[in-house]
């Protein structure tokens, strides 16, 4: 079946380098990154640890967990996570799945039902498996997106995304294109311009559908 945005997260049982979880448990309160890749050892996908890695503490400052996905084992994946490392010159202190029988992939709709790895794999065989997905607190998917293996991810485009969508999480509000934290948000047609006023204050009215607001603290 297809995951789509506002689908609940598959409340899947994962086993990763760090020890067993359960998905919804882990997640707990919390907004939740997962990040997926085809194969461990590959050149892109190590420098997109290594980012993530290096972020730790802007994921801290957002309440936000993260957790990898790879189409390798427990072993591997330990063994990677000191390449990573030394590439990045900071700790992988998050857990990486251990996908080596597709489940994850094939629940989070990246490899479709048939997939199987071949023997003398290559990171082609799983290629898809190259996207991220941000969950909310509610366990529900707010955003994915999906990279080619020639792209590595933007995790600065990410962070943004993430502050967009905690900004607007369950209010209503929007945020315009290239919106950054503190600029001014949309306001949702949901409300009339006198409760919009009164909610957030003068509104700065561009198009009968686009009114804008300053951002909320």
């Amino acid at each position: 079946m297809a995951l789509r945005i506002n689908d609940e997260i598959p409340n899947l049982s994962v086993k990763t380098d760090l020890g067993e979880y359960n998905l919804h448990d882990w997640i707990g309160d919390s907004w939740a990154i997962l990040f997926s890749h085809p194969k461990d050892y590959t050149p892109v996908c190590t420098t997109e640890f290594g980012a993530v890695a290096q972020l730790a503490d802007e994921w801290e400052k957002r309440g936000t967990k993260v957790m990898g996905i790879s189409v390798d084992g427990v072993e591997e994946h330990k063994g990677w996570k000191g390449d990573i490392e030394k590439v990045a010159g900071a700790t992988a202190g998050f857990p990486i799945i251990a996908d080596e029988g597709l489940e994850v992939s094939k629940a989070l709709d990246m490899l479709p039902a048939e997939a199987y790895l071949p023997d003398g794999r290559t990171p082609a065989d799983s290629a898809t498996v190259r996207s991220v997905f941000i969950v909310a607190p509610n366990k529900k998917v707010q955003l994915m997106m999906t990279y080619p293996m020639s792209v590595g991810r933007n995790f600065a485009e990410i962070l943004r995304a993430l502050d967009g969508l905690q900004r607007t999480y369950e209010q209503p509000l929007a945020t315009p294109a290239n919106w950054e934290l503190g600029q001014d948000v949309v306001v949702a047609l949901s409300l009339d311009d006198a409760a919009a006023e009164e909610k957030y204050g003068k509104l700065d009215i561009k198009l009968p559908y686009l009114r804008m607001a300053k951002n909320p603290e």
